[in-house]
């Protein structure tokens, strides 16, 4: 059977998750980095490059963007991602996915494997 709880039963679902995003206007001529922490659905927090610091939109995203703001080497970090990896990031994917010559062709068929 499966094994025992180690912990009590859980009594409901939390999710947290950053999302890291790269906004390209104009190829590389303008870059944004915005980095958005979430739970349990909710952004309560957020960094943007062009703002150059965190905003908190909830108590405890006001508690950890004033953390994050005054800890310079954590905002450099996140100052400088523009560079080192939106614009990277934009060099490398460039070629797979604006200049394709071959047009997609549908998924034609699917395997599967049978014991």
């Amino acid at each position: 059977g499966a094994p025992p709880y180690v912990c009590p039963v859980p009594t409901g679902v939390f999710q947290w998750m950053v999302k890291f995003e790269c906004h390209f206007i104009n190829g590389t001529e303008k870059v944004r980095y915005v980095v958005r922490p979430i739970y349990n659905r909710q952004q309560y927090a957020m960094f943007d490059s062009d703002v150059g610091h965190f905003v908190g939109y909830t108590p405890q995203g006001e508690k950890e963007a004033r953390y994050f703001n005054t800890n310079p080497k954590s905002l450099e970090y996140y100052r400088t991602a523009v560079d080192w990896f939106c614009r990277v990031s934009y060099e490398v994917s460039t070629p797979f996915l604006t200049e394709r010559r071959v047009t997609p062709s549908p998924f034609q068929s699917l395997l599967v494997y049978s014991q």
